[in-house]
């Protein structure tokens, strides 16, 4: 019996057998660079556009508003980026409004921009992560260009009313042009453009059972937007660069299986196991407190603190124990600061290092799950004994 469990999904996903095997013949054979007119180079071409059309259908919009980018957060940035560019730069004082509970691939571009000059306003949430539509209605001014909010939080799972700002929006005569990272969302939630009301949508392949290094963003037809990276006008001129062929074949066959009736299964069963860790672990561990919503939240995510210990401390201890967890976001998991999430959450700094996230994923067994369950309660309570934790 393999002893390593694996409870980091949202770091990143096993790419799925499935997916590898419609990568490996253009690792191989089909090794052709899909700008080359000869043979080679149109078989790649056709499996890049194959790709983009499972995209496409997957997102419910046009093959052409699909765009492949080398992560999700070259898409984040250049959602950002390109559109701010594309109406004038951040010298004509573009006010954006993000959530303040955003990933740092659209966090740290808009601080960028809001030192070149541009407004910025970032959305307080609940204690639940929740951003509030009627707050977000308040702060839109005559200059706002662009929204984005993220559809599900990765280090707390709280759904964002995606849907419901879209309609917002829809009704105002200024457009306004909105962007939602949905990296963790794909796997789990409807991400119809048309419903969700979106000009901009981010994806990420490693997320969903692909490999790394490949992103997508939908672009709606007529949303300004620029390049970021110039070369030979690879992707419509709006991402240049040698396509990566076989990473964008990856994409392609797992966005495939996850608009598939299998991941509706997954779901279910992921759900199962979450919402087992959210009714034991309180159970068997005092002053265990779940963090985001309980309600609003991804089948696969649970994030709980527990106070008196710190949560590398308690990931360096189930990782001995053979259990991968993570503290929070992985982009960011060298960084010991506190994280800005649960600090807008309204968590004290002082818990905020307490956290620890758990994420599953469609290859987790209820096995698996009873084994952490047994562990981590003792991890924790000899963790407390050495901080000399009482309550």
């Amino acid at each position: 019996m393999n002893s390593k469990v694996y409870l980091d999904y949202a770091s990143t996903t096993p790419i799925d057998p499935k997916v590898l095997r419609d990568m490996v013949p253009y690792l191989r054979k089909e090794f052709g660079n899909a700008s080359s007119v000869h043979g080679y180079g149109q078989r790649a071409l056709a499996a890049v556009d194959q790709a983009r059309g499972r995209v496409a259908e997957f997102l419910n919009c046009r093959a052409d508003e699909v765009f492949f980018t080398g992560s999700a957060t070259e898409a984040d940035n250049l959602a950002i980026f390109g559109t701010v560019k594309a109406l004038g730069g951040p010298q004509k004082k573009p006010h954006i409004i993000i959530s303040s509970i955003e990933h740092h691939a659209v966090l740290e571009p808009c601080r960028v921009l809001q030192k070149e000059g541009a407004e910025v306003t970032f959305l307080p949430v609940d204690k639940e992560g929740l951003v509030s539509v009627s707050n977000l209605k308040k702060a839109l001014k005559d200059n706002t260009v662009l929204i984005s909010i993220i559809y599900a939080n990765n280090e707390v799972g709280t759904i964002q009313p995606i849907a419901e700002i879209g309609k917002v929006l829809k009704e105002r005569k200024k457009k306004i042009y909105f962007h939602t990272d949905a990296v963790q969302a794909a796997n789990y939630l409807n991400c119809d453009i048309e419903k969700l009301g979106v000009d901009m949508l981010t994806l990420s392949s490693h997320k969903i059972y692909g490999p790394k290094g490949v992103g997508a963003l939908f672009v709606k037809k007529g949303t300004p937007i620029e390049p970021m990276i110039y070369g030979g006008g690879h992707e419509r001129g709006l991402r240049s660069g040698t396509e990566n062929v076989a990473g964008i074949v990856g994409l392609g066959a797992a966005i495939k299986e996850a608009g598939s009736p299998k991941t509706e299964v997954n779901i279910v069963k992921v759900r199962q196991l979450r919402d087992k860790l959210i009714k034991k672990i309180p159970k068997l561990i005092p002053d265990a407190e779940l963090n985001g919503s309980l309600e609003k939240r991804l089948p696969n995510n649970v994030n709980f603190g527990f106070e008196g210990i710190e949560g590398e401390a308690l990931l360096m201890a189930l990782d001995q124990k053979g259990f991968a967890v993570s503290t929070g976001s992985a982009c960011s998991s060298h960084n010991l600061e506190s994280s800005h999430v649960l600090l807008a959450l309204g968590i004290p700094e002082e818990k905020s290092h307490s956290s620890l996230r758990i994420s599953l994923g469609k290859f987790n067994t209820d096995k698996e799950i009873d084994r952490f369950l047994k562990v981590l309660p003792q991890v924790v309570g000899r963790l407390r004994e050495i901080s000399g934790y009482k309550k």
